[in-house]
């Protein structure tokens, strides 16, 4: 598969038709069709785009810097006329008028839509397997998890269906998939991408991400993407250049001096599969042998980053679920003359998902009189502790280094019905979450049984060109 920038180039050029890379990426998604990766494929909608911009390059126009190059979208990212359901059953059907900022402006830089790929309900799960629509499989091995909440568009790029997709991080949900997967995953810094039109889980840690299989492809689809957004206060006007990979030396830090990487120790390292442990000391090892300095960094808070994002995040959860009663939002059933509440139990209760249940009641029992100060605010104030001793930790070094997951792609069904142990697959990738910095996930080689592993690169505030750079230097 040529990467988004080889394709992007020979669209504009002439040499290759957009149209010619659409229908290979729709042919390739029916041929992996058993992965499930896809709620939905949209051929007529790519192929009229693709039309667009071939007809833009005979006429000596330029489409843009992704023209013609299919890209997939978890779908949870409103797309115009494109049925969006966050994997629920209760949004099953739903058409929204208009596109997600960051979908509007994927398609002006060129890239064509193929697909809307699977997720867990409304991004709540690490496997993909809490979705109306069935579980993704994994690339590799059917019989394993593709990781989640952003199976499906880690899936799409894993199988060489797309170079470029799509998916939201709210603790992980790019990166974590994208280590399953063997793919690179981007979790930018919250406010560099607009958050609009994406159905909202998390609204404090929900992030768009990228997934791609080189550093310079996902480097494309951020600067497209990036930028304050009318429709979104808590985005930033950055220089887009930032978020291109420099060229240079990435192995020297901001003042010259070599770089200081920070190899995160905490307890919960000694829930890391030997494998993923082995993998991440080859990544340190390069990073030495290239001219960085690598030293452990105790972060203990770290420990409770997980149990202060699960409160955080349902008690978002059920906030912003709450529009979700069958009276403005989402299928109704009952009788005629069923009142409101009778509407709203019976559609919930048909409609939603046992794991999206579950975290809404914690939530609503998190914000409950008597018992939000125990819960949600305690929670708060470890999220900013957990942030303060990041922004210690960045005073020492310049990025941090961490196992994007504790181990590698389980069964399918194995966590299924064990909601503790898979909350904990989340234990490396909250902590940037939780801080609003960027985050990268980096292919690491193998571990356990041969399958994928994954490096977790966090930067502070603004750092993803710095990032990118370094991931690109590990490919």
């Amino acid at each position: 598969m040529a990467s988004a920038r080889a394709l992007a180039q020979g669209v504009r050029s002439g040499r290759t038709r957009a149209r010619d890379a659409v229908d290979a990426a729709l042919a390739a998604a029916e041929r992996h069709a058993g992965l499930n990766a896809f709620v939905v494929l949209t051929p007529e909608r790519a192929r009229a785009h693709a039309d667009r911009i071939d007809a833009q390059v005979a006429a000596g126009a330029d489409p843009g810097p992704l023209a013609g190059v299919p890209v997939a979208l978890k779908d949870n990212l409103c797309t115009r006329g494109v049925a969006t359901t966050a994997g629920s059953a209760f949004l099953r059907g739903y058409v929204p008028p208009y596109d997600a900022t960051v979908v509007a402006r994927l398609e002006a830089a060129g890239a064509v839509v193929i697909g809307k790929t699977n997720l867990d309900e409304f991004g709540m799960g690490s496997s993909t397997e809490n979705s109306a629509f069935g579980p993704v499989h994994h690339p590799l091995d059917p019989d394993r998890v593709a990781g989640g909440s952003s199976g499906g568009s880690a899936a799409a790029v894993a199988a060489g269906i797309v170079p470029l997709a799509l998916g939201t991080d709210t603790g992980g949900s790019v990166r974590q998939p994208a280590a399953f997967c063997g793919v690179l995953g981007v979790k930018p810094t919250y406010g560099r991408l607009s958050r609009h039109g994406v159905i909202a889980y998390v609204s404090s840690l929900d992030q768009v991400g990228v997934f791609a299989r080189d550093a310079d492809d996902a480097a494309l689809a951020l600067r497209a993407m990036a930028g304050a957004d009318p429709f979104d206060a808590t985005t930033v006007d950055r220089d887009a250049v930032e978020v291109l990979v420099p060229d240079g030396e990435p192995w020297l830090g901001p003042d010259g001096a070599p770089l200081r990487v920070g190899r995160v120790t905490t307890s919960w390292g000694e829930g890391v599969a030997p494998g993923v442990r082995a993998a991440l000391d080859a990544v340190a090892a390069r990073l030495e042998a290239a001219g960085a300095e690598v030293a452990d960094v105790p972060l203990p808070l770290a420990d409770a980053a997980v149990a202060a994002y699960y409160v955080i995040a349902t008690a978002e959860a059920s906030s912003n679920l709450a529009r979700y009663d069958a009276t403005l939002y989402g299928q109704r059933v009952g009788a005629p003359g069923d009142g409101f509440e009778a509407v709203a139990r019976t559609s919930r209760a048909a409609g939603l998902g046992p794991e999206v249940q579950r975290r809404v009641l914690m939530g609503a029992f998190a914000l409950s009189a008597g018992h939000v100060d125990a819960y949600y605010a305690r929670a708060a104030r470890v999220r900013r502790r957990i942030a303060e001793a990041l922004a210690a930790a960045f005073e020492r070094f310049d990025v941090l280094l961490t196992p994007t997951a504790p181990t590698v792609a389980w069964r399918q069904e194995e966590r299924l019905h064990d909601p503790l142990s898979m909350y904990v697959a989340d234990v490396t990738t909250c902590l940037a979450n939780l801080a609003g910095l960027p985050a990268v996930s980096v292919p690491a080689g193998t571990a356990e049984e041969g399958l994928p592993a994954g490096a977790q690169l966090i930067g502070p505030a603004w750092s993803e060109a710095r990032l990118l750079a370094i991931a690109r230097a590990l490919s």
